[in-house]
């Protein structure tokens, strides 16, 4: 399928009445597309994705078409979101620590490449920390600086291992064995 195919499919996968918080619906995305502005009518599909829950099929269909765009940052976002639909998706409130007080002295780059271990509140049969690993995705800005603070998006490895987890629940971050970072649960949902 070419790009304009990719575009109409994905914008048929969303409900008529599915609108974002600016009132952008489907038929603002028809008007793009006949227009044309094929990377303005991926970026308002992204948006009305964010305003319910969609298909996989519609992510899967917007990766084609950012990919086929050369949109990289759209095409490993809409790859996030297959993702958070098979494993399941935490938001949280991260804080990094400083730069002096932990192992990272560089940004963490926001497009989920980072799949920090976290302490989730599992032990060993022994008492000690067990950690489990989930991919982070920095919202709305491209990286997170050391001592910053941003919302993130956590995509578990093994999702049964975080369902126990509530909003308003900390979470720390690791890299080596000292903490990176703390975390507030904001919301918990379970794969689809």
């Amino acid at each position: 399928m070419d790009v304009i195919e990719l575009l109409e499919a994905a914008s048929l996968l969303v409900p008529e009445e599915t609108a974002t918080e600016d009132d952008l619906t489907v038929r603002d995305i028809w008007d793009h597309l006949v227009a044309d502005e094929w990377e303005i009518a991926l970026g308002l599909l992204e948006q009305l994705g964010d305003a319910g829950p969609l298909p996989l099929s519609f992510w899967e269909t917007l990766a084609g078409a950012a990919e086929q765009l050369r949109m990289e940052r759209s095409a490993t976002w809409c790859h996030w979101r297959c993702s958070e639909i098979r494993q399941g998706v935490i938001r949280a409130d991260l804080t990094l620590r400083p730069a002096g007080e932990s192992r990272r002295t560089t940004p963490i780059g926001g497009a989920g490449a980072l799949r920090p271990m976290w302490d989730i509140g599992h032990r060993t049969p022994a008492g000690e920390l067990s950690v489990n690993i989930a991919a982070l995705w920095v919202e709305q800005k491209p990286f997170l600086e050391p001592g910053g603070r941003a919302l993130v998006r956590l995509v578990p490895l093994v999702a049964s291992g975080w369902r126990h987890l509530e909003p308003g629940q900390q979470i720390d971050l690791y890299e080596d064995r000292s903490v990176g970072g703390t975390a507030v649960v904001l919301e918990v949902r379970p794969p689809v």
